[in-house]
């Protein structure tokens, strides 16, 4: 009994030190060697400090001069991301849905007369699985473009060509759809009314 007891014990520590400790950290330094920037959260700077990353989305709507995240339930935080699991039958999820139609008709309407509820795009009103997608459409883009052009006085053109600067396509040419990141969008919109 003391043999196998001692040989558990033996095993128990070697495992815990082998694939609790010595494998997380190889993989943790192969992945900052190799993919530096991915592994520290693809962290994104202006004027020398931390503004946020490339991969978690942001709330925007305070400042009618940048372009809008997608919907968040839960305040794109990134230490709380889920989901609901409302379906197509849900009356929360169909007033929700309701609520940022209408929320998202009072903001562009202004700038775009001709925008109707038909218009919108599908993500400028539903949230993703993880609640902090940095991405919007090209689609939904190229509507809040017409009030960011109009705020920050700029031709309407150059902020499409901006719009299209921080468009990503799709993953191997084939798998998802193109987006738009907010983020580097809304610094780059900064970076071009400061020049």
């Amino acid at each position: 009994m003391r043999i196998e007891l001692r040989a558990t014990l033996v095993a128990l520590v070697l495992c815990t030190a082998m694939l609790g400790l010595a494998y997380p950290l190889a993989l943790t330094g192969v992945s900052q060697v190799a993919f530096s920037d991915a592994a520290s959260g693809d962290l994104v700077s202006a004027n020398g400090r931390v503004v946020g990353s490339k991969l978690i989305g942001q709330d925007f709507k305070s400042v009618p001069r940048y372009f809008q995240s997608r919907p968040s339930a839960t305040g794109y935080s990134a230490s709380a991301t889920a989901f609901s699991n409302a379906g197509p039958n849900s009356a929360d999820l169909r007033d929700a849905l309701v609520a940022r139609a209408a929320a998202y008709l009072r903001r562009e309407r202004p700038y775009d007369p001709t925008l109707t509820r038909a218009d919108i795009p599908p993500d400028a009103v539903m949230t993703t699985g993880s609640n902090v997608d940095p991405h919007i459409s090209p689609r939904d883009a190229a509507i809040q473009a017409h009030r960011v052009a109009r705020v920050r006085h700029l031709p309407l053109r150059r902020v499409q060509t901006l719009i299209d600067d921080n468009t990503a396509g799709r993953a191997l040419g084939f798998i998802g759809s193109p987006g738009v990141n907010v983020l580097q969008l809304n610094l780059a919109l900064d970076r071009e009314t400061r020049s």
